[in-house]
């Protein structure tokens, strides 16, 4: 487990550095709250004073109500938890839909497929041929239309774990590669040599043509479609975070109108799909078999083809991704990082709000403005945006970041105190954090396989030494030297 800090140094930057690597025998959030609680303290930093908390997508640690999350939060209500920007948010909830089985099964075929047809240069070259004959007989029958840069040849791209809306392309290009792509797997079924590459590509063919897998497929198009725009939003480098809290709001407020008012056209697009493509359309009024040979379920929990695929699959699906949203961006820490914006200095403090501001120290920080201090934010508050308008200084700042610093190096910290530890509060939020996956990283470089019997304490070192090389490079071998001598000279007077 890596335990990286956040905070605010004396110059108004943020900086975030790599503290400890612990070796953690059981991962329960309880004994993962010790280990944290331990490096803290054997460095006298009091958990209370802890303003912020975020972590990686294991369900032990964010868990809302038994994770390590809710443990902090009960020593220290003011540690907030921020969704990390940086965590692949995509990736998350392709995983949290996975949880409903057929979903799963649906991804597993989908690798398989795309593997089985970009395996090969010849499959390659295969998959587009058959592609280009169907363009023509489109554009012979007039259902596309010719164009510069329309209607090009590709490829089925792959679905991988470590990069951005990969599902999603991969989803997209399979609806527009389809018949190319049944047409290579069932030349391969025919003409592969290998018993088990025929036999497994005859088995992807035949999924490929059945009406679960194109439903399947229309409804990850669609709500993947939907969050495509908050993931791609997520991962820019610089965070607007006013617009972010708004598209979570909208991704949140679409999927669930897909839930209520998307079905019928949703189950239209997969009719008109199947048509084209002559696949079996099933009776939705039909009984629903759990087998391809008419077993029908318990006689008393019989259900409809239509249920099976209405309730079983599309409501447990986008409940899913709303359980997902929901438990990385909750309303208290949207609600929070919205009233933060209000001390953004962009367009000549455009967004400042005294108002907002003040609601935000008496919702959010109680405890760190005594009744007082808070009469005197508000006064200062007014004092200092007349300022801020007038001086060239303050008034070409994009970033809470740049203000704090600004403050810091005009020595208005001094004068405007108040805002300046509010400021210090609101920017040890972990909005956007990679620090902790690099160290990881890092691990992998330095505990190599000949060097698997490294100590926790070595390791430690030595991770710290390689992150934080601006720190490390500070030190002169000439000083180290001397530290060692001073070692020596005390184990003698002992």
């Amino acid at each position: 487990m890596a335990l990286v800090l956040r905070f605010v140094d004396k110059d108004g930057l943020i900086q975030e550095r790599f503290f400890d690597m612990r070796c953690v025998t059981s991962t329960t959030s309880l004994s993962l709250k010790e280990a944290v609680c331990d490096i803290l303290s054997r460095h006298n930093l009091d958990v209370s004073n802890l303003r912020g908390q975020g972590y990686d997508g294991a369900s032990n640690i964010r868990g809302e109500w038994n994770g390590l999350q809710a443990l902090f939060m009960k020593d220290c209500p003011y540690a907030y938890y921020i969704h990390c920007f940086a965590h692949r948010l995509q990736l998350a909830l392709v995983t949290a839909s996975r949880e409903v089985k057929p979903i799963h099964k649906f991804f597993e075929k989908l690798t398989f497929i795309v593997n089985a047809v970009c395996s090969s240069p010849k499959r390659h070259d295969e998959s587009q041929a058959a592609q280009l004959k169907e363009n023509e007989y489109l554009l012979e029958i007039e259902e596309i239309v010719p164009g510069k840069g329309a209607n090009q040849i590709g490829t089925v791209k792959r679905a991988t774990d470590t990069r951005w809306g990969s599902h999603f392309s991969s989803i997209c290009s399979l609806i527009r590669m389809y018949e190319a792509t049944c047409f290579v797997l069932k030349k391969i079924a025919k003409e592969a040599t290998n018993y088990s590459t025929s036999g497994n590509a005859d088995s992807a063919y035949n999924y490929l043509k059945s009406f679960d897998f194109i439903f399947i497929l229309h409804l990850m198009k669609e709500i993947m479609g939907i969050t495509d725009v908050l993931c791609q939003a997520l991962q820019l480098q610089a965070q607007d975070v006013v617009n972010a809290m708004f598209l979570v709001r909208n991704t949140k407020t679409l999927i669930q109108q897909l839930r209520e008012d998307g079905w019928d056209k949703l189950l239209a697009n997969v009719r008109y799909f199947c048509v084209r493509h002559a696949i079996e359309i099933p009776d939705l009024d039909d009984l629903h078999s759990t087998t391809r040979f008419g077993r029908s379920r318990l006689e008393e929990n019989q259900v409809t083809i239509e249920h099976y695929f209405r309730v079983e699959i599309f409501f447990t699906t986008i409940d899913k991704q709303l359980q997902e949203l929901n438990s990385r961006f909750s309303e208290e820490a949207m609600d929070l990082l919205t009233l933060s914006c209000a001390l953004t200095p962009k367009d000549s403090y455009k967004a400042f709000d005294v108002d907002t501001i003040c609601t935000l120290v008496d919702k959010y920080y109680p405890m760190d403005f005594n009744d007082q201090e808070k009469i005197h934010l508000c006064y200062q508050l007014e004092q200092f945006i007349v300022d801020a308008r007038k001086e060239p200084c303050l008034k070409n700042l994009s970033t809470i970041q740049e203000l704090c610093s600004c403050l810091v190096a005009t020595e208005r910290n001094k004068i405007y105190f108040l805002i300046d530890r509010l400021l210090r509060l609101i920017m040890t939020l972990p909005v956007s954090t990679a620090t902790t996956e690099r160290s990881f990283s890092a691990m992998k470089i330095i505990k190599t396989r000949l060097r698997n019997k490294m100590g926790s304490g070595f390791l430690n070192d030595t991770m710290t030494v390689y992150i934080e090389r601006e720190i490390s490079a500070s030190i002169s071998s000439e000083s180290v030297i001397d530290d060692f001598k001073l070692v020596g000279s005390r184990n003698d007077l002992f």
